[in-house]
């Protein structure tokens, strides 16, 4: 079936005779023109009348500052008048700090009174605020933001062509980062340019994003991410790269042509430190796609009813920015243990519902990127086709690869004197290090030569391997179990090789025909291999897949 758009869902509404229906949207001035122009088109067409604690109704300043009397004048009007009542901001008398009863029982008195009628009250709200007595009779809309279309609108019917100076497809591109804005914010943005410039160009695409990025940062549980990371700067992960090279053409035109499918999404399993946000962000610069980080735990708010509306907002602003990339990170800890979680009253369930309801049914071009480290914490459901498209597991880095994480790593902090260090040698010795201890080696291998004043060495950065602990040696057995989850097939390798023992041949260097090995380095090399000694696997454990639920 067909999804019906705001309009279409109203004007359905209304001619079921629906008597109460709560229009959401911080757009007052743009929702009461839309549900004026679905009033004219309603056979018979509704007359319009408008009220607010200030003003009273707006046609004869009736019930000002009294509520309780304006429903009442309502639900006394002529029944057989077609008429639709809008009343602003109920929310704070709705709200479970300031409910009031009286109010509660009037609204429900009127469903009673409008069912067999053709009056209906909407109220407009920026806030979805529900007292449970009215949840089954109360229909609740989404009012949504500028679309493409609107948006070309508003932009053609502010500037005068003259001073529209852009070339090529950057009017797309203003269009495109305008989206997930509202009216007022975009007539805002783009009149400093006026004011400012007196024209609008390619520049002012940055200036949109920037305003995007502030109003992102006030929800509080999102944050806009301009990423600079690449695919150059993973070490490793080859089977992932592959398949994210191959859907870097996934959101475009040419690909519905062909009749491929929005991807839904990918969710990364693995170690921590192996690089599993630093994934998200590259997908994003690989993609050219807006990134959106959304905080799990700042979802969850104090009052009754916070965490299903702010959820139901990333999800709005998430659609109204499409394409574009969603990255849930450490899903586990927001929903681990949720199945027997009963402390919140069951807020996390729902929550957690409303995502995942919304991740199988989206039609939206929204790409979900979650990443976990504790994979016995994530509830069955999450784990099932249809929420995302692949699961990868993250393993450890094996030899080839904590070679190219060395690499990238040196780069960075002595990319002219890389030929100076012996990058094998540390590959080898530095076993079951993940990507972030790697890094943490060399900044200590640097601090110790920084203190005695000279540059540092291959030698300081052995010296850091061999005096830490990495994970992999105090988490043993977590880490174990969940390289044995993966190997039954549960997850889809991003690495192309497993992590394997190097030889000892490996840790050797060849000068001409002599073959020496530096005595200094084979202890640290002796030392590390006994303390970092493997255990081990245990018995693959029996985990009921999702697929058998």
């Amino acid at each position: 079936m067909k999804s019906l758009n705001f309009k279409e869902e109203l004007s359905l509404l209304i001619r079921a005779k629906c008597p109460i229906i709560y229009v959401v949207t911080w757009e007052e001035e743009r929702a009461e023109k839309a549900i004026a122009q679905v009033a004219k088109e309603c056979g018979p067409p509704r007359q319009m009348h408008y009220y607010d604690l200030v003003r009273g109704f707006e046609h004869n300043q009736e019930g000002k500052n009294n509520l309780l009397q304006a429903l009442q004048i309502v639900e006394t009007s002529d029944r057989q008048a077609a008429t639709i009542y809008v009343f602003r901001d109920l929310h704070r008398r709705l709200a479970s700090q300031r409910l009031d009863e009286i109010l509660v029982r009037q609204l429900r008195n009127l469903y009673r009174s409008f069912r067999n009628s053709r009056k209906t009250l909407i109220l407009l709200s920026p806030l979805l605020e529900m007292p449970s007595e009215l949840e089954e009779q109360v229909a609740v809309l989404y009012f949504p933001l500028p679309e493409n279309t609107e948006i070309r609108n508003i932009i053609e019917q502010m500037i005068p062509p003259e001073q529209l100076r852009m070339e090529g497809n950057s009017l797309e591109q203003l269009i495109k980062a305008c989206m997930g804005m509202t009216r007022d914010r975009i007539c805002h943005t783009l009149s400093k340019s006026i004011v400012q410039k007196h024209f609008l160009n390619e520049s002012d695409i940055d200036r949109v994003l920037i305003e995007k990025q502030k109003r992102i940062r006030q929800t509080e549980f999102l944050e806009f991410f301009t990423p600079n990371e690449t695919l150059d700067s993973i070490g490793g992960l080859d089977n992932f790269k592959l398949w994210l090279m191959q859907r870097q053409q996934a959101f475009s035109d040419e690909a519905r042509a062909f009749g491929l499918p929005n991807p839904r999404g990918v969710l990364l399993l693995g170690i921590q430190g192996t690089g599993k946000s630093l994934c998200a962000k590259a997908i994003a610069n690989l993609w050219r796609l807006p990134l959106l980080r959304l905080d799990v735990g700042r979802l969850f708010g104090s009052l009754v009813g916070q965490s299903e509306s702010r959820t139901r907002q990333t999800i709005q602003l998430a659609e109204a920015l499409a394409p574009c990339i969603l990255w849930i990170d450490e899903i586990d800890k927001a929903f681990g243990g949720i199945s027997n979680s009963t402390g919140d009253s069951g807020t996390s369930q729902r929550v957690l519902g409303t995502l995942l309801t919304w991740m199988q049914e989206k039609s939206s071009p929204v790409f979900v990127v979650a990443t976990a480290n504790n994979i016995h914490a994530l509830p069955p459901e999450l784990l099932r086709k249809g929420r995302f498209d692949e699961l990868f597991f993250i393993n450890l880095p094996t030899y080839e690869e904590r070679k190219e994480i060395f690499l990238l790593h040196l780069k960075r902090f002595r990319p002219m004197e890389l030929r100076n260090f012996d990058i094998d040698k540390m590959a080898a010795i530095s076993k079951e290090f993940s990507g972030a201890e790697i890094e943490q080696a060399i900044v200590e291998g640097m601090y110790r030569a920084f203190h005695e004043q000279r540059d540092v060495s291959t030698e300081d950065i052995l010296g850091a391997i061999a005096e830490t602990y990495p994970l992999a040696s105090t988490a043993r057995e977590q880490i174990s179990f969940m390289q044995a989850w993966a190997t039954q097939g549960r997850a889809r390798s991003a690495s192309r090789g497993e992590v394997i023992d190097i030889p000892s041949d490996k840790l050797s260097v060849k000068l001409g025909d002599v073959t020496l090995m530096d005595n200094a380095t084979k202890d640290i090399t002796d030392k590390s291999r006994s303390k970092h000694r493997p255990l081990p696997l245990p018995p693959l454990p029996q985990i009921k897949s999702s697929s058998d639920s």
